[in-house]
């Protein structure tokens, strides 16, 4: 038979697949091999993404505790905090945060009853030693009751000057930060921290490095006496350097800055 000469031999194709066909038994073994290497790809990707993921923390609603009451001392500037009197736990007495329902300060109630005892209920969001009460409501935070018509107003210990410092972290609000809402800080929370700023939720500072063993600070203006000019916002949820006097309120850090003068690190 010359080289020219048709052969009946039958053609040998290559296999071929087809989504709505049988898997050709040729492609069987390799494209297992294949789905097997991208589980293990996109697996060991997911590993590694979620060991960078910074701790969202401990933060939380203390659903455990149900709803609590408080009778302590209404301090309403720079924001909002009730202050609770000494304890076995906190010697010292103890500065419980407050805030309304959702992305709203509680700065209504509490001006009113700004240095009179007063009784608040809500729920706890915990974070480690810091706590935020949200209020129970319009009548979450009321006067104490008391046998004169008019509260009293209550002498409060002063603030205690801890100096100046200059400190690099990050501004977030305090609820979405204490846990209500996990990670509250980083550039994906940046817009829901400054809707709940806007709202009148705390303003609050995250050191990178401790002041008397605590990171975490209330932020109040240079005098310490009102809330931080508005020009935070593009701050908020970005590395920033700050120098600013550091007092203690009961257990609680605040910081009397100048936030004009914040300056954005890389």
């Amino acid at each position: 038979m010359s080289a020219t000469e048709p052969t009946n031999e039958p053609t040998r194709e290559a296999p071929f697949f087809i989504g709505w066909a049988s898997l050709p038994a040729g492609l069987a073994v390799p494209l297992t091999f294949v789905a097997a290497a991208l589980v293990a790809v996109f697996a060991t990707l997911a590993l590694g993404l979620g060991a960078s993921t910074g701790d969202p923390g401990s933060g939380g609603f203390d659903w455990a505790a149900g709803r609590l009451e408080m009778a302590g001392v209404v301090q309403a500037r720079p924001y909002p905090i009730l202050r609770l009197p000494p304890s076995e736990a906190h010697p010292r007495g103890h500065a419980v945060m407050l805030a309304g329902v959702g992305k709203v300060g509680a700065q209504a109630p509490a001006a009113p009853l700004d240095g009179k005892a007063a009784t608040a209920a809500g729920f706890l969001i915990k974070r480690g030693d810091l706590d935020m009460l949200q209020l129970d409501g319009p009548e979450g935070l009321v006067a104490a009751e008391a046998p004169a018509v008019a509260v009293p107003t209550v002498t409060l210990p002063p603030a205690t000057p801890l100096g100046r410092y200059r400190l690099t972290g990050e501004l977030c609000d305090g609820k979405c930060y204490a846990g209500a809402m996990r990670p509250g800080t980083g550039l994906a929370h940046k817009a829901c921290a400054n809707l709940c700023l806007a709202g009148g939720l705390p303003l609050v500072f995250v050191s990178t490095g401790p002041v008397e063993g605590q990171m975490f600070f209330l932020v109040g203006d240079a005098a310490g006496g009102e809330p931080a000019a508005e020009d935070y916002r593009d701050l908020v949820a970005r590395l920033v350097e700050i120098e600013a006097d550091v007092e203690k309120v009961d257990d609680l850090l605040v910081l009397k800055t100048d936030l004009r003068r914040a300056r954005l690190l890389p």
